[in-house]
């Protein structure tokens, strides 16, 4: 499903319960210098990202600021988040003269304690190759490092890097809990270009080898994975990033499954290896 880009109004743009991807919430806040957002969900877990500018943090009676070094763009420096516990109430202020917030959330039943994740605790992999066309950055704000802090939520941001290029191959899809071989992880993604008037295509292709959909993205937009393979790419000549949510139906640690046809490539792209073993 492609959500276009909208002015949402600090309204969520995937809302609790969802059809598409039920497991999932996300929200983007834009905020002024002074002003305030409060918010509280019963059934998810959560994570503030300010996408750019700074904030204080209240989460279940704890105070964390400030987060968030951002200036113009995602490109602008490193990301920080702080974790909110399910049933938790939270609020964010901006600090800086303005805020673009993500607001990640995956359905969790236990309440955990928050905790903020600063610049030094992000999880930074680089993998790909100009040659392939896979060169990407992943920056993981929930990841590996936070296993034993969180319940079934992954949070990470993916780049592009170069100037075009193809991200999320080998295609592969993760909708179906049959361990060891693939979990169901219902999945988000929130698309930036640079510059803003890039663009780029979302696969989806339900079956191995049989037509399937394509989606044309543009900054801004959103796009909600349930089931099948989804691989993606930018146009030549512009850097493309996409914040991304996976939340787990029945473990964090996401197995991917790779599409048969596609599956030999895992053999021709430095380091793919490693970055399939972070998303833990």
């Amino acid at each position: 499903m492609h959500i276009a880009p909208h002015n949402n109004r600090n309204q969520p743009i995937v809302a609790e319960g969802n059809e598409t991807t039920p497991l999932v919430y996300f929200n983007i806040v834009k905020l002024k210098k002074g002003e305030s957002f409060d918010y509280r969900l019963k059934g998810h877990e959560t994570c503030i990202v300010p996408a750019t500018g700074t904030l204080e943090i209240e989460a279940a009676g704890e105070r964390f600021g400030p987060v968030g070094k951002r200036g113009e763009d995602v490109w602008d420096g490193e990301p920080e988040g702080v974790y909110v516990p399910v049933d938790a109430p939270a609020r964010f202020t901006c600090v800086s003269d303005t805020t673009e917030v993500f607001v990640a959330g995956g359905v969790h039943e236990q309440t955990l304690a928050p905790f903020a994740v600063l610049e030094p605790e992000i999880d930074l992999v680089q993998y790909g190759s100009d040659d392939t066309k896979t060169h990407r950055k992943i920056k993981h704000i929930l990841g590996q490092k936070q296993a034993d802090r969180v319940g079934r939520l992954l949070v990470s941001e993916l780049f592009t890097v170069g100037a075009g290029g193809w991200s999320g191959f080998p295609s592969h899809k993760h909708d179906t809990d049959r361990l060891p071989d693939e979990t169901r992880h219902d999945e988000a993604y929130n698309f930036r270009f640079r510059p803003n008037y890039g663009s780029g295509v979302q696969m989806l292709q339900r079956v191995d080898n049989q037509p399937g959909e394509a989606f044309h993205i543009m900054d801004g937009s959103t796009i909600l994975l349930d089931k099948g393979y989804h691989p993606c790419c930018a146009l030549p000549g512009y850097e493309m990033y996409y914040f991304t949510i996976l939340a787990g139906k029945s473990q964090r640690s996401l197995v991917q499954y790779f599409q048969p046809t596609h599956a030999e490539q895992l053999e021709t792209i430095p380091g793919i290896k490693d970055m399939v073993a972070k998303f833990r």
